[in-house]
Formats: structure tokens, C-alpha cells, sequence
């Protein structure tokens, strides 16, 4: 019977260890991407490396002003355009909203569908270079 308990123990504790090396389901706290500032994305954008330049707020709110060369993706319709939208899950992804929070809820779905390097700089509201007013929500 001690024997028993003693094997009871010692798997429990291998159930355990496991579970804490990621071999459990994914807890999706876990879910990482890269928060940079506006000065290390204008820095990027300025390299002439490519990388995609995504908006994830509204129709109205990229039509009323947007980061130029942005295109728009609702944060909500993520999910189901990124494939076809963003065909390269290891491209680089630049991601802006108007205050952060639907860029850091868009990275992450992002992250979650595969792609490698998303990199979220939070909103508009705090990009100190040029603005377009206007233009297309189209890309």
C-alpha cells in the first residue's frame, strides 16, 4: 500500500512538472508579443526594411486620420482576414489603434493564428510624427 502511495505521489508530481513546462493546455496570459515605441517604429519604417503597417480601429477612424502607409483591419474582423490580408506569418507586423487596447487585443489574436512578429506600438493618440487626414480605408 506505501508503495502505491509513493508511485501516486511521484506521478502526480511528473503531472505537475509537465504541466509548468508547457505541455498543458496554453494559457492564453502566456500569449507574448512586442510592445515598441513610436521612436523604434519610426526608426523601422525608416530603414527600408518591409514590414506592414496595420491599423486596427474603424472605418471612421482611419478615414478621419492615419499613420501614412497604414491599412486597416478592424480588430474585430482579425481573426477572420488576417490569411488573406497578411499572407506572410513571419512578415513584420507594425500595429497601431487610437489608445493601445484593441492593438494589444489584435496582437495577440495575431500571435494566436501564428504569426511571428507582431509589434504593437499602442495609438495614434501617441505618435508624435505625421498624421493623414482623410484617404482610403481600402488598401
Amino acid at each position: 500500500m506505501m508503495k502505491n502511495m509513493a508511485y501516486g505521489i511521484l506521478l502526480s508530481t511528473l503531472v505537475f512538472a509537465l504541466l509548468g513546462m508547457g505541455f498543458g493546455a496554453q494559457d492564453e496570459s502566456a500569449i507574448q508579443y512586442k510592445k515598441l515605441l513610436p521612436a523604434e517604429v519610426k526608426e523601422i519604417m525608416e530603414s527600408g526594411d518591409p514590414y506592414e503597417l496595420l491599423d486596427v480601429r474603424t472605418d471612421e477612424e482611419f478615414l478621419e486620420r492615419h499613420i501614412q502607409g497604414a491599412f486597416l483591419i478592424p480588430y474585430s474582423e482579425i481573426k477572420k482576414r488576417a490569411a488573406l490580408d497578411l499572407p506572410n506569418k513571419d512578415g513584420l507586423i507594425l500595429i497601431y489603434c487610437r489608445s493601445g487596447r484593441r492593438s494589444a487585443i489584435a496582437a495577440k489574436d495575431l500571435i494566436q493564428l501564428g504569426y511571428t512578429r507582431v509589434y504593437d506600438f499602442g495609438g495614434i493618440n501617441d505618435w508624435p510624427y505625421a498624421i493623414v487626414d482623410g484617404g482610403s480605408a481600402k488598401r
